[in-house]
């Protein structure tokens, strides 16, 4: 039996998908958190978790900027620099939290997956 995702959208108002993120998330600018929402929810959800996921950062895996878990499903929104009030794990800088993007110079466009 599996989770229904199909309506599960999540959004920033603070950019759109495919533009860029802006240099205030960036590792470049403040490197905070951006803001999120979220709708859609499978019937049933307890808690969420969050990842912010670069797959084609040049490492075998791709690159994870952020782990947050521990969502209670009641909330449907982060503000900016938000993610603290939850747990956050250990990202690809072997840190807890938000590592802003910073993809590495010469090496084209990168794209960064909130799921």
């Amino acid at each position: 039996m599996g989770l229904n995702i199909k309506n599960l959208r999540i959004v920033s108002p603070a950019f759109t998908s495919g533009d860029r993120i802006p240099k205030r998330y960036t590792s470049e600018g403040e490197n905070v958190s951006p803001p999120l929402e979220w709708s859609g929810l499978p019937s049933g959800t307890q808690q969420l978790a969050l990842i912010c996921h670069d797959p084609d950062a040049p490492m075998p895996h791709g690159f994870t900027h952020w782990v947050l878990y521990g969502i209670p499903a009641t909330v449907n929104q982060l503000a900016e620099a938000d993610g603290s009030q939850f747990t956050e794990g250990i990202n690809s800088s072997k840190q807890a939290g938000y590592t802003g993007p910073a993809p590495p110079e010469g090496h084209g466009p990168h794209h960064y997956y909130f799921e």
